[in-house]
């Protein structure tokens, strides 16, 4: 858990990266906004880019503990399916600008953390996946398209939310989960 001025500058970071782009901000401008000296950020981070990696980290670190919680709830495969769906959806758009910045940016990282974006990536859609593939060997769901495809579409609809979610739109991150985690679960059946 981050202290509060390490949860200062990444709120800042997000919020300036948001609007302006990773390029366009400067250390200075995320120092002045956030209220904090530069040796205060780089006490918490050695560079720009362990930001971006921060901001990712925090996301998906957050939402794999949901899967995992949800996953041990040992409910049957279309009622986990529904709840790990809903959560990602509400937390990917509860905290759109987070996700929008790190698809948009993701790009910038280094092999290393690359790997390690990947790794975490990996984990949760193998996790995902093992859900569903558990749901069609027990006939809950239909085995015509493969598990590996059903988690792909369903990700895949939900790493797009940034482009077009807006907290002030016509529909709340919960009815939006409802609807995503119908159509999937739809499909499924």
């Amino acid at each position: 858990m981050p202290s509060a001025t390490e949860q200062k500058i990444i709120d800042t970071a997000v919020r300036l990266f948001a609007s302006q782009g990773y390029d366009a901000t400067s250390v200075q401008e995320i120092v002045t906004a956030a209220g904090i000296t530069k040796g205060a950020l780089y006490h918490y981070f050695r560079a720009k880019d362990d930001l971006l990696l921060e901001i990712y980290r925090l996301l998906i670190t957050s939402q794999a503990a949901d899967m995992d919680r949800i996953i041990a709830l040992g409910l049957p495969a279309g009622e986990t399916v529904r709840e790990i769906l809903a959560s990602l959806v509400v937390s990917t758009a509860e905290r759109v600008d987070e996700t929008a910045v790190f698809v948009r940016e993701l790009h910038r990282l280094g092999e290393d953390r690359m790997a390690e974006f990947r790794s975490e990536r990996r984990r949760y859609h193998e996790t995902f996946q093992a859900v569903v593939e558990k749901g069609q060997a027990d006939g809950e769901f239909s085995s015509r398209v493969p598990a590996d495809t059903v988690v792909r579409i369903a990700l895949g609809v939900v790493n797009q939310l940034p482009m077009w979610f807006r907290p002030d739109g016509h529909k709340t991150p919960a009815q939006l989960a409802g609807e995503i985690a119908d159509f999937v679960l739809a499909g499924l059946r």
